[in-house]
């Protein structure tokens, strides 16, 4: 490591003895001491040393939280190698799934940061094929996390991407879609929503993810307002549920009457849903409305008269 501080990095190494410890409380322990001897300015750059050598899990796991609190930039390379490098990193931890935690750790640090620099590194990792699915579901959350709009179409391409097995990382390239906040991803985001075929189909908590996603981004279009309809006869109560909350924030005049419409779904909760999106968009007197109409289900009917109640006894600050 090449710096102008003159630090000890090897006789530190060895006097923490960070290399093979029998006692990794203690290397910790000899690790924190430092803090007493050193400004932060140089203790960051220990810590780098020390990761960079360190075979020893639960030390490499410490530093990493020192490192991620620091989120210094002479981190970043080291964070870059060590995820991108995963059989030298195998070399030093010889427990895979304890290989696996530091890098998903790494992946997380690197979020932290915001540095669009850590992009190009975690989308190589999202996108390898043979790379270990709880690696690429943390690489999407970061990607998602650091905001930077270079991921909106690799992420879209994941999630339209028929040959990628993982539900669990489409779902996570959903979820980042939707923190990065682009009108492009719309498109994909519906795709989810209109699958009919395949493995889409079996797992309800994607299309949640997409309508969550959707509801970030305040959606706009007839295909997407004709996928939330579709939405609301899906025959997962939540989905219906989360297409209820999609349409209601979606300044579309043609939400009220689908919204209406879910005042006589078959389960409950999506009624009361939809009770309390009305009174969201206009006020008490739709409560009023369905209280008093000879023809409304009696979920319904209890929905507002329980809405009515809460409002009277906590006021309408506290049900916003």
């Amino acid at each position: 490591m090449d710096d102008n501080t003159n630090i000890p990095y090897e006789k530190l190494a060895q006097d923490c003895k960070i290399i093979s410890p029998e006692n990794p409380k203690a290397v910790i322990d000899s690790i924190i001491a430092l803090s007493a001897k050193y400004p932060s300015e140089h203790l960051i750059l220990i810590y780098n040393y020390f990761f960079e050598h360190s075979d020893c899990y639960e030390v490499l796991m410490f530093l990493l939280g020192k490192i991620d609190k620091y989120k210094d930039k002479s981190s970043r390379t080291l964070l870059i190698d060590s995820l991108l490098m995963k059989e030298k990193l195998s070399q030093r931890i010889k427990d895979g799934e304890n290989v696996t935690r530091i890098r998903i750790n790494i992946t997380k640090a690197l979020a932290n940061t915001k540095d669009s620099q850590a992009v190009y590194p975690l989308l190589y990792c999202l996108n390898n094929k043979d790379e270990n699915y709880k690696v690429k579901l943390s690489c999407a959350d970061a990607l998602g996390k650091i905001g930077d709009r270079y991921a909106v179409l690799p992420l879209m391409n994941i999630v339209e991407d028929e040959s990628e097995s993982s539900v669990y990382v489409k779902e996570s390239a959903v979820s980042a879609l939707g923190m990065l906040g682009d009108e492009k991803a719309v498109d994909s985001l519906v795709f989810i929503l209109e699958s009919k075929k395949g493995f889409l189909d079996k797992f309800t908590f994607l299309k949640e993810r997409a309508l969550e996603a959707l509801n970030k981004l305040k959606f706009r279009g007839d295909r997407v307002f004709h996928a939330l309809e579709k939405s609301l006869h899906d025959e997962s109560p939540r989905i219906r549920i989360n297409a209820i909350e999609v349409l209601m924030n979606s300044n579309d005049a043609r939400a009220v009457d689908l919204i209406k419409q879910m005042l006589f779904d078959a389960d409950a909760e999506v009624v009361k849903n939809a009770v309390t999106a009305l009174y969201n968009l206009f006020d008490e007197d739709i409560l009023e409305d369905i209280i008093n109409n000879p023809q409304m289900t009696d979920n319904a009917k209890t929905a507002a008269i329980n809405l009515k109640e809460y409002l009277k006894n906590n006021g309408e600050d506290d049900n916003e």
